[in-house]
């Protein structure tokens, strides 16, 4: 209960605060790229629900018809102003609204699209799917240079499967085994300091 309670009010003071970035990525992304502001895709949710995700916009207007599901180095599919979200991972803001309707908490397992949660074996499937997905986690933290990392692959979805996916499941049935919301709080302060530190760079 506390932690959908803070949930709510995470995503909602968030949102507030943070309205006026939220407009201005909104005017950098329609005056930058013909096409919709927000990128919408879906996933699997807690108990297996789908659910649509939000994010700003960050390639080319039907990315998906022209490449992978996954992003991988410098994907010639990302606008210049999708470079910058994606550095500074402003572009996942507006999953604050799937906080405030319930369809994610800020602190979770990441939502994976339905093809890649197939990939795990039944049993970690229902443990992970146990819990809401959040907006970061450790394994954000650990692979937030991912996109890098398959781009040295020279099949980048399978090794996304074979290595990485699994190395995610770990952490991901580590938190919904262990959760709890002074270890959320020390996410989140983790996950801010890899955000602003990789902005730097």
């Amino acid at each position: 209960m506390m932690k959908r309670v803070f949930d709510i009010v995470a995503s909602f003071c968030g949102l507030v605060a943070l309205c006026p970035v939220l407009l201005v990525i909104v005017a950098l992304i329609k005056v930058s790229s013909s096409g919709s502001v927000f990128f919408c895709q879906t996933r699997v949710g807690r108990s297996g629900k789908l659910f649509q995700i939000y994010k700003f916009r960050t390639m080319i207007p039907q990315a998906e018809q022209h490449g992978e599901k996954i992003t991988v180095g410098n994907d010639k599919r990302i606008t210049p102003i999708g470079a910058f979200l994606r550095k500074t991972k402003l572009d996942e803001l507006p999953q604050l609204f799937n906080v405030l309707k319930g369809d994610m908490s800020v602190v979770g397992p990441r939502p994976e699209v339905p093809e890649f949660v197939a990939e795990h074996p039944e049993y970690i499937r229902k443990v992970i799917l146990s819990v809401r997905p959040g907006i970061t986690d450790t394994a954000s933290i650990e692979f937030s240079d991912e996109a890098s990392l398959l781009g040295e692959k020279s099949d980048p979805r399978q090794a996304y499967i074979d290595e990485i996916l699994p190395q995610k499941a770990e952490h991901y049935l580590r938190y919904a085994q262990n959760n709890s919301f002074c270890g959320d709080l020390r996410i989140i302060w983790a996950t801010l300091w890899k955000v602003f530190k990789q902005a730097a760079e």
